[in-house]
């Protein structure tokens, strides 16, 4: 179900981003650091899209992964710490 969702989201993502490409053939300079570029406006706007698009998922991604990271520190102290209140109930029992 979710892979016929995900297939019929990128179809209609690929057609959206036909229809603002013909819908807007006037021609446009773009200037990054480097280099001019002369492209159609639509193309222009699909693939700033696309860009800010990746950029926000990189970004994402980085946070899930401290996230992640995070959350095995926070559980390997918490298992030390388990093993040491154990041991220390083990000692008082014996002493």
């Amino acid at each position: 179900m979710s892979r016929v969702f995900f297939l019929s989201l990128v179809v209609v993502l690929a057609v959206a981003a036909l229809l603002v490409s013909a819908m807007n053939p006037v021609r446009v300079d773009v200037e990054l650091a480097f280099i001019r570029i002369t492209a159609p406006l639509g193309l222009v706007l699909v693939v700033a899209l696309a860009a800010g698009l990746l950029v926000g998922l990189a970004s994402r991604a980085y946070w899930i992964a401290e996230l992640l990271q995070e959350r095995g520190r926070l559980r390997r102290a918490l298992r030390l710490a388990e093993s040491k209140a154990r041991s220390s109930m083990t000692d008082d029992d014996a002493g």
